[in-house]
């Protein structure tokens, strides 16, 4: 079995090593994140805190264990501000991207989010945009994304995610609606279902402006009593809620067809939020990446 030829598989380094949850990963070399993702398989990871930030460091360092960079977040703040201040603040990271060889950057909306520790209240206390608000904010993201294209040669992935401005499936759709096509999506398979939505509707609604996809599993039952319990998305973490694909809920077969049928070319990126202390990462990751790879030719 083997992935589409435009297509390669990477892993989060946030098995190892989360970068909200410090205590997780904390005693963890990135050295021993690579060392273990190579040795599972992958083909690159995404940005960690704990990887180096010089273009020249950071190459040599991946180059040690075969790896490439697949991408990287950038907590983006454009509810609340404008596009000439984002550019500013995205500059040191999209030149590190870009000089990478990185085609696409991670967006996550961090602005506009609940008071207080966002990521620790309960996940009821979420800021949600107004349908009127939808429209000038979906033009700042155009513009940005354009800039980024322009200054940085990176397409915008817009994460969906929970407590952020794009949660719902309506959300989703308003933005995107709203938005230019320079800005491409993020479809997160179990944030897609965590915001109550199939991320099946998600492909066929917008499968054209997917630019980058994260391949996340589901507890249901994990996250139906989070939910009850409106505990916090840390709290969420902590319990489990999410896991890496085949160990979770989620049928990951319609992904599949989708980045074969579509001609779909870019990065896989194998993600799960956990305690390494409960979820040992590299046996996790190893059974990831046969689980995602039977998916494809003969092992559908």
């Amino acid at each position: 079995m083997s992935l589409p030829e435009a297509v390669r598989l990477g892993v989060s380094p946030l098995s190892w090593i989360n970068e909200v949850i410090e205590e997780f990963g904390r005693d963890t070399p990135a050295e021993n994140c690579l060392r273990e993702a190579a040795e599972a398989g992958y083909a690159g990871v995404e940005t960690s805190r704990k990887f180096p930030t010089d273009p020249a460091v950071l190459t040599d360092l991946l180059d040690s264990f075969g790896l490439d960079l697949a991408s990287g977040w950038h907590s983006g703040r454009l509810a609340e501000d404008g596009v000439e201040a984002e550019m500013a603040a995205v500059a040191d990271h999209a030149r590190l991207l870009s000089a990478m060889g990185c085609k696409v950057m991670v967006y996550g909306e961090t602005a506009m989010m609940a008071a207080g520790d966002p990521l620790d209240v309960g996940m009821s206390a979420r800021r949600i945009m107004s349908e009127g608000d939808m429209p000038a904010y979906a033009q700042r993201l155009t513009d940005f994304s354009h800039r980024l294209i322009e200054e940085h040669r990176l397409r915008l992935a817009y994460h969906h995610h929970l407590m952020m401005v794009a949660e719902t499936g309506d959300e989703i759709d308003r933005l995107m609606y709203h938005a230019g096509p320079e800005v491409g999506l993020l479809l997160d398979t179990g944030h897609a279902v965590a915001g109550g939505v199939d991320y099946t509707r998600l492909i066929e609604r917008h499968g054209d402006r997917v630019a980058h996809i994260h391949l996340k599993d589901v507890r249901r039952q994990v996250f139906d009593r989070v939910r009850r319990a409106d505990l916090s998305f840390n709290a969420g973490v902590r319990a489990g809620m999410f896991t890496v694909p085949g160990d979770g809920d989620l049928d990951f077969g319609p992904l599949a067809r989708f980045v074969e049928d579509s001609g779909y070319a870019g990065w896989l990126v194998v993600e799960a939020e956990q305690d390494p202390a409960l979820a040992p990462p590299f046996p996790a990751v190893r059974r990831a990446h046969a689980h995602v790879t039977s998916l494809f030719g003969d092992g559908q």
